[in-house]
């Protein structure tokens, strides 16, 4: 049986990252991977999909974009393409196709079952994603078989569909962006929308991104919020990256033919109800998104920057908050619904006691109450952005840090090595 300081979980962006950390640290470790480098990006992304952040803001441990568009926005062939000159550029240690069959405790640490064998190792850390297996309601049960059904996971182009209208479920970003494709194509399209958070692509002459960077929004953490299980749950921002820097909310969705309803309530069949709170709801993101506007105003100001910005616009409201109440599928010539209704954890292979109620992974900054196990690329973490490609270095380095000092505390260097400003702050 092998043996090794550390195993990581996933070769995504949060497991590269902890491993060129660790590597450079010198501490012994491998990186199991069920599919490839990436694999998510390659397999469960839909063809049209882009970075909703900007290239710059693509920064990760030792690395950042060095291509001719930093202002662009990575298609996800180009992200698999990103990570794995990353991958390469410190020899990472990734062993690709390797499933991960059971986590558990041994003698000296974890014993760590794959499909190509039994690792002992002293640590492990998970990093397989916040993004793990897309969340279906259960009415979807109670949906006709008639109708087609994707989640944004299986969902590839329109041509993939079946004949007919889409109902999209979900208007966070992979809803919206989704409804904003088929409606683009001539598809008839209803959007069931539910809590979300509308963002302008770009705000007096700048992308969001850089203004959100630049006002400290992505640094604040979780211990500052009121409410850090709300925060954890919130939706995904309603962006999309496209050269023309084209807004995507329900604004320009329902401008662009598309019709809204409320949040989904009840499924019969072909018969589907929708609850009469799409008023509220927008309204509810409009007056977060008027908030964030207003701190970038104030920003602008404290810091001289008002002769080298364009001047404030406010978007208008959404133009009509009817809202359909019911539909019926088969009238309506519906033969499609995606459901875009977020993601769940799914850890069938962890015999370690370390998750809540809910099954999500107890942890403080990506340590859980098991020693030597650790976690990384939660949503809010520590930071608003640590399941973000830019924002899972600053967890690495946390992570990385106290498991060289929790491991290798005969080797001072390492620790040394990973709290210098070159490697936390690259």
């Amino acid at each position: 049986m092998p043996s090794i300081n550390t195993l990581v979980i996933g070769a995504g962006p949060a497991g590269l990252a902890v491993s060129r950390l660790l590597n450079d640290a010198a501490v012994d470790h491998v990186v199991v991977e069920r599919g490839r480098v990436a694999d998510r990006w390659r397999t469960e992304r839909w063809d049209s999909l882009q970075l909703l952040s900007p290239n710059w803001a693509s920064r990760l441990p030792g690395w950042s974009y060095d291509g001719d568009d930093p202002t662009g926005y990575m298609a996800a062939a180009e992200v698999v393409s990103y990570f794995e000159r990353y991958a390469g550029s410190f020899d990472a240690p990734v062993r690709e196709e390797v499933t991960v069959e059971h986590l558990r405790r041994g003698a000296a640490g974890f014993l760590v079952g794959t499909t190509d064998g039994t690792w002992q190792a002293r640590n492990v850390v998970m990093a397989t994603g916040w993004c793990d297996l897309p969340f279906i309601p259960p009415a979807a049960r109670e949906l006709s078989p008639v109708v087609a059904q994707l989640t944004p996971t299986s969902y590839r182009n329109p041509e993939q569909l079946p004949a007919g209208g889409v109902l999209v479920v979900g208007a966070s970003a992979s809803g919206v962006q989704i409804a904003d494709e088929l409606i683009r194509v001539g598809r008839d399209v209803v959007l069931a929308v539910g809590r979300h958070s509308r963002l302008l692509r770009r705000y007096r002459g700048m992308d969001i991104w850089w203004w959100l960077d630049r006002i400290g929004r992505f640094d604040k953490a979780i211990d500052e919020v009121p409410d850090p299980e709300q925060a954890r749950s919130e939706g995904s921002i309603q962006l999309i990256g496209r050269p023309d820097h084209r807004d995507v909310d329900v604004g320009t969705l329902q401008t662009l033919g598309v019709r809204l309803a409320g949040r989904l309530r009840r499924v019969a069949g072909s018969q589907v109800e929708f609850a009469p709170d799409l008023a509220a709801t927008t309204t509810a993101s409009d007056s977060r998104l008027h908030h964030t506007l207003a701190d970038i105003d104030r920003h602008i100001a404290a810091a001289g920057l008002e002769a080298e910005v364009t001047a404030p616009e406010r978007p208008a409201p959404l133009r009509d908050t009817t809202g359909l109440d019911h539909l019926d599928l088969t009238r309506a010539g519906i033969s499609t619904v995606v459901w875009a209704t977020g993601f769940r954890r799914s850890y069938p292979w962890l015999d370690v006691p370390v998750l809540d109620g809910v099954g999500e992974i107890r942890h403080r900054r990506g340590v859980t109450p098991v020693p030597g196990l650790y976690v990384l690329g939660q949503r809010f973490q520590h930071r608003r952005d640590s399941n973000f490609i830019d924002g899972v270095r600053h967890d690495a380095a946390y992570v990385a840090r106290h498991l060289a000092g929790a491991s290798t505390r005969r080797r001072g260097d390492a620790v040394a090595l990973l709290t210098s400003k070159n490697v936390t702050s690259a």
